[in-house]
């Protein structure tokens, strides 16, 4: 007969029954598939094998169907506003000196301006810019001296000092421009612009 301390009264083998299914639910459940498994890698990857590029590798590469472009000098500021003693073609004189003669006082400026005019091709921008406001200026400078001589009087002294004045800021835009420097006369823009877009080069 079953006592008090058994589990199940109506059953006396239950203990052995229970301590049997906890040792067999201990152990894994046995399937007919098996676990996947990752490959073993063939060796292990360190950081010394990592590929690195070298200037020559780089080099060896192409770049769009050629080879790498070397790095382009960048001309300097100072080399760019130079002086250029290269000879312009149908004149065979120095750039430098070309854009300095149409500053010229006494009517040399004024005449070589437009001779530039007429034989310097468009291409010429520097050369042709420089004649043109030359010419502008000794235009500019003619027409306000015949004005102070019209009138006449006071306006004899003032024509004098004008002329003087006129002189050394002709002298001195010819030196800044045979020197490569930038000359800019703003206040004969619109003539300079009209004659360098009139007077063209003759066709040969």
């Amino acid at each position: 007969m079953a006592n008090k301390f058994d589990t199940n009264p109506l059953d006396p083998e239950f203990p052995e029954k229970a301590r049997a299914k906890a040792a067999s639910a201990s152990t894994a459940p046995q399937t007919p598939f098996k676990t996947a498994e990752f490959p073993s890698a063939p060796h292990s990857v360190t950081e010394e094998e990592t590929r690195r590029f070298t200037e020559s590798d780089f080099q060896a590469y192409s770049f769009q169907g050629g080879s790498v472009p070397a790095a382009q000098e960048v001309p300097r500021f100072a080399d760019m506003n130079a002086a250029s003693s290269r000879k312009v073609g149908k004149v065979g004189m120095p750039e430098k000196w070309l854009i300095g003669l149409p500053y010229l006082p006494f009517y040399i400026g004024l005449v070589a301006g437009v001779v530039l005019l007429l034989l310097i091709p468009k291409e010429e921008t520097k050369v042709r810019f420089h004649a043109a406001q030359g010419l502008a200026a000794h235009l500019a400078i003619l027409l306000v001296t015949s004005i102070l001589g019209i009138i006449g009087g006071l306006a004899d002294l003032g024509s004098v000092i004008f002329s003087i004045v006129t002189m050394v800021m002709l002298i001195v835009f010819a030196i800044k421009a045979w020197k490569g420097k930038p000359v800019h006369i703003e206040s004969v823009d619109d003539l300079t612009n009209w004659l360098e877009e009139k007077i063209g080069p003759m066709k040969s």
